[in-house]
């Protein structure tokens, strides 16, 4: 299993920076959190994550893993959207993963250049599919590209750690830019945790 990789300067950091987030990690230690080096299999399995939660979305994966053998452009964009659905998720969702498919296979998407691009390009790139916004990007530059400093707004779980963290009733966009870039350059560290304490 890959997992993504982080280690003392990345924490050193976040914790000289931020002494709520330092305390934090002190208590909860290292984070494996799982990441899919395969751009692809990545994307599709962000896509099934949308909008349910991490248990739904793994039964619904490990289906759609079992029917397909393998996730690659070819084996997605030869079933029908309703195979896809079949696998427990809606019919537009269905939709959305067979046309990235497709996408990556008529060349529209040319997820092979990602790991030269800035994380602002890439996720100008997928936002222009339909189905995939700034939040499953940001998922792919995470667990995918595994870069260094993303801390997803649109992530429900996110904003409530960071709440959790700092005892916040309410955040608005203004207070949670103010610690994205406090956590800056290591964004994608500060998030594991934030994600931790989102519970």
């Amino acid at each position: 299993m890959d997992i993504f990789q982080y280690g003392q300067t990345e924490l050193d950091y976040l914790k000289k920076k931020d002494k709520k987030l330092g305390q934090a990690i002190e208590r909860i230690g290292m984070i494996e959190r799982q990441v899919i080096p395969d751009l692809f299999t990545a994307l599709i399995h962000s896509v099934v994550g949308q909008q349910i939660s991490s248990k739904a979305a793994a039964a619904v994966w490990n289906r759609l893993l079992g029917n397909c053998g393998g996730i690659t452009p070819q084996v997605i964009a030869s079933l029908t959207a309703e195979e896809i659905q079949k696998c427990g998720m809606t019919m537009r969702k269905a939709n959305y993963i067979k046309n990235i498919g497709e996408a990556v296979l008529r060349g529209e998407l040319k997820i092979s250049e990602f790991p030269g691009l800035t994380d602002d390009e890439i996720i100008k790139r997928l936002s222009s599919l339909h189905g995939i916004g700034v939040w499953t990007a940001e998922m792919l530059l995470i667990f995918s590209l595994e870069r260094p400093d993303v801390v997803s707004w649109g992530d429900l779980a996110i904003r409530r750690g960071m709440m959790n963290l700092y005892g916040l009733k309410t955040l608005d966009k203004t207070k949670f830019d103010r610690y994205r870039k406090r956590y800056s350059p290591y964004g994608s560290v500060a998030s594991l945790y934030l994600w931790e304490l989102s519970v």
